[in-house]
C-alpha cells in the first residue's frame, strides 16, 4: 500500500492509538486497486464512549482541529452524520480527517469490523481497513465521483480472480459489476448462477435476456442516488439548523 508520508503519519497516529477505526474512503480504494486520488482520509469509528475518548486524543496528537458543523457529539454520528478535522500543524498539516460511524446501507460497526482486511504499513504497523464489499456498498451514492469507483474497483477484483473464481466470489460479481460487457459475458459463462440471481438484479436478468443491460445499470444507479439522497434529506436539514445556531 504505498500512500505519502502525511498520510501514512495519520494512518500510524490511529493506529497506535488503538482507535477501533476502519480506513474506508479514497485510502482504501488504493490498496484494493483502483487508485483515487485524495488529501482526505475517510475512518468508520467504533461509537462508544472509550473509543470516542481515545479518537479525541489522537485528534489532539494530530493537531486535528473541527472545521465544520455538526460539533463532536456521539449522538451526531449514531444519527449518521460525519465529522470533519483538519491537521493544523506538524507532519500532516492540512489533511483532512473525516469520520463517519452510521452509513445508509452499510452494516453496523461491529459486522463491519469483522469482515475487515488488515494491511501493514511499510513501519510495520498494522491499520485496519474497511471490506471490499463494504466498501463498494458505502461508496453507492449520490456523488458522481463513486460511482465509476466502485465500476473500477469491482473489475479490479474481477481482474485478478476470474481466472479461477469461487462461487462467493462469482456472486460478488454477479451482485455488483457495473460494466455491462463483463456482466454479460459472466452470465453466459455461469448462466445457472445467473439465472438464480436475476430475480434479485434486473441487469443480470437483462444480460440473460440479450437486452439493454446498460440501461438496468443506470436505472439502478438511479434508484441508489435517489434512496441516498432521501436519506440525508432531513440531515441536511439538522446540519442546517446547527449552522444557524452557531451563527
Amino acid at each position: 500500500m504505498s500512500l505519502p508520508p502525511d498520510i501514512l503519519h495519520v494512518l500510524a497516529a490511529f493506529a497506535r492509538s488503538k482507535v477501533k477505526c476502519l480506513l474506508m474512503g479514497g485510502q482504501a480504494c488504493v490498496h484494493y486497486g483502483a487508485a483515487e486520488f485524495s488529501k482526505d482520509i475517510d475512518f468508520a469509528i467504533l461509537c462508544d464512549d472509550a473509543n470516542l475518548a481515545a479518537l479525541l486524543e489522537t485528534l489532539a496528537l494530530l493537531q486535528a482541529e473541527l472545521i465544520a458543523v455538526p460539533p463532536f457529539d456521539r449522538r451526531h454520528l449514531e444519527s449518521g452524520h460525519a465529522l470533519h478535522f483538519r491537521c493544523s500543524d506538524g507532519p500532516a498539516k492540512s489533511m483532512r480527517i473525516d469520520l463517519m460511524s452510521r452509513m445508509r446501507g452499510v452494516a453496523p460497526f461491529v459486522e463491519l469490523w469483522e469482515r475487515r482486511t488488515t494491511v501493514t504499513l511499510p513501519d510495520g504497523i498494522n491499520i485496519e481497513v474497511m471490506g471490499l464489499r463494504d466498501l463498494i456498498q458505502a461508496k453507492k451514492t449520490q456523488r458522481d465521483k463513486d460511482w465509476p469507483m466502485i465500476a473500477r474497483l469491482v473489475e479490479v477484483h474481477h481482474l485478478n480472480h476470474r481466472e479461477e473464481s469461487t462461487a462467493a466470489q462469482r456472486d460478488f460479481w454477479f451482485r455488483e459489476l457495473r460494466n455491462a460487457g463483463l456482466l454479460t459475458g459472466l452470465a453466459a459463462q455461469y448462466s445457472d448462477e445467473a439465472a438464480a440471481l436475476a430475480t434479485e438484479r434486473p441487469a443480470i436478468a437483462a444480460a440473460l435476456a440479450d437486452q439493454d443491460v446498460d440501461r438496468a445499470l443506470r436505472d439502478e444507479e438511479d434508484l441508489e442516488r435517489a434512496a441516498d439522497r432521501a436519506y440525508w434529506e432531513p440531515l441536511k436539514k439538522q446540519l442546517e439548523e446547527l449552522r444557524r445556531r452557531k451563527e
